[in-house]
């Protein structure tokens, strides 16, 4: 018998194992696009960008909040919805998949809201999680994005959203569809009522909510690197049999197609979205009108004695 493997080693890990700290799961997170991982401080203190390779790694709701928002906004309850109105079911039952995606996120559904403002200028701020669900549009998204674009309308404010989704919830079926149109006439209604619409889209923002109210705001701004379209790239080549271009569905693509205003940094985005709504949301200046200065009396007095030329039948015959 081994007295010092048997016995002191044993016993000194013991001790330091009483002693040594809980260490948590998730200080090193993988880039998904270098494959590198990367210190959990690092990638706070770069806004969630990679360093190494400058990908922009998805962020939620609080996220945005906090980074595009002044001090003191506020979140917006969001209405309930019917949890499962067609009672649909796979290899589990559509409600235990919300119920499980609400345990994991802590929130009702894949849209928050809140009202604040953005450089002193009234902001509706409406994100989509992609966490929950993928961020698939169903009548709870749909409720909520109608909720939030009323709100805007309600404090005349700009009405901003971020977009990170894989499109429609195929669970619901029509109904998730019919959400398509209800957001585009809440569009209409925050645009109707004179206030500026700006669409924010993240990686990915595709499916159902590409083709509804993610492409019809005012300005369309895109992150870097992000994946925008309706369908997939593969299923693309595979209909029309055809090789796409480098780069198809990014956001540097569509911007220099016309799909897409301007790609905007995350370090760069709070000061472009201020900039933006100072020409959006404040006032023209008024500039007064000069006032017309009337000719002296004495101008108008020579101007009476001044002989008025002969008209042309006036003049002698020959």
């Amino acid at each position: 018998m081994n007295w010092l493997s048997n016995y002191v080693r044993p016993r000194i890990r013991a001790l330091v194992g009483q002693s040594k700290p809980e260490v948590p799961e998730n200080l090193w997170h993988q880039c998904a696009s270098c494959e590198r991982m990367v210190f959990h401080r690092d990638l706070e203190a770069n806004q969630q960008v990679c360093p190494r390779c400058d990908h922009h790694l998805r962020v939620g709701p609080d996220y945005r909040f906090r980074s595009l928002l002044d001090e003191g906004w506020t979140r917006i309850e969001m209405p309930k919805a019917p949890a499962d109105p067609l009672k649909f079911r796979d290899l589990k039952r559509y409600g235990d998949r919300l119920k499980e995606a609400q345990a994991r996120t802590k929130v009702q559904d894949a849209l928050e809201a809140a009202s604040g403002a953005i450089d002193g200028m009234p902001t509706v701020l409406a994100v989509m999680n992609f966490e929950f669900m993928a961020g698939s549009m169903g009548a709870a998204l749909g409720e909520g994005f109608v909720t939030a674009a009323r709100r805007a309308v309600a404090e005349k404010a700009a009405f901003i959203v971020v977009t990170s989704s894989g499109g429609a919830r195929m669970q619901e079926g029509a109904i998730s569809l019919m959400q398509m149109a209800r957001t585009t006439i809440a569009v209409e209604e925050v645009k109707e009522a004179g206030l500026p619409y700006i669409v924010i889209l993240t990686d990915p923002t595709t499916g159902g909510v590409t083709a509804s109210f993610a492409m019809v705001g005012d300005v369309h701004i895109a992150e870097p690197g992000a994946v925008i379209g309706f369908a997939g790239a593969r299923v693309i080549e595979q209909t029309i049999r055809e090789k796409l271009p480098q780069g198809f569905q990014r956001a540097e693509y569509l911007r220099d197609h016309g799909m897409v205003d301007m790609v905007v940094h995350r370090f760069e985005m709070r000061a472009t979205l201020a900039r933006l709504l100072g020409l959006l949301l404040r006032p023209v200046p008024v500039v007064e009108e000069t006032a017309v200065i009337d000719p002296p009396a004495e101008a108008e007095a020579v101007e009476e004695t001044v002989p008025a030329e002969k008209a042309p039948h006036d003049e002698p015959q020959q």
